[in-house]
């Protein structure tokens, strides 16, 4: 796990200044053992929780330099996103879950670190539209948009492994002829 899903940038070359800049954010909460239980739950298509998390911060990150949002609290936001140690795809699942566990991840949060409101306001809001409520912050905007980003990244994987490379093909020439579509 020394990478986002779908990025080729590894996560654990500090010679890297983005990289640097990156783990200096997250590196203190990234060791807890809170953190570190989510590697026993699977999260999307045999991606681990803990994989997700990571993913999910990195582009935060990212996506919150480029917004002009704090780029601190956003990765911070997005590794502490999905703080919660239940597999949401069995029957015992809680009701409303999709609401339910950004309160927990939220809760579980604060108990780990001193959150601000900005990263309280993405890691509550990390479900809008499902979530009632809009984001307030840039920052919780660079989280949801992230998670969306991950998840797709995470499900499209495993569909191109399950289904083979004829598949991976069909889907990038469909998205070739969307993309020259909107450029008319």
């Amino acid at each position: 796990m020394n990478r986002a899903i779908g990025s080729k940038t590894n996560l654990w070359d500090f010679s890297i200044p983005e990289v640097a800049e990156f783990r200096s954010y997250i590196d203190d909460i990234w060791e807890s053992d809170m953190v570190r239980k989510l590697n026993n739950f699977e999260q999307h298509h045999k991606t681990s929780r803990l994989q997700h998390c990571l993913s999910v911060s990195y582009y935060s990150f990212k996506i919150a330099k480029k917004i002009g949002a704090d780029p601190r609290m956003a990765a911070r936001a997005g590794l502490l996103h999905d703080l919660y140690w239940y597999d949401w795809h069995t029957k015992k699942t809680p009701q409303f879950h999709a609401v339910f566990h950004a309160r927990l991840a939220a809760r579980n949060a604060s108990k780990l670190i001193d959150i601000s409101e900005r990263e309280e306001d993405a890691i509550l809001k990390h479900m809008w539209p499902l979530y009632p409520g809009m984001p307030k912050y840039k920052e919780s905007y660079a989280v949801t948009l992230a998670d969306k980003y991950a998840a797709t990244l995470e499900v499209a994987t495993q569909w191109s492994k399950t289904l083979g490379s004829a598949s991976a093909r069909t889907a990038k020439r469909s998205y070739t002829r969307v993309r020259a579509a909107f450029r008319r």
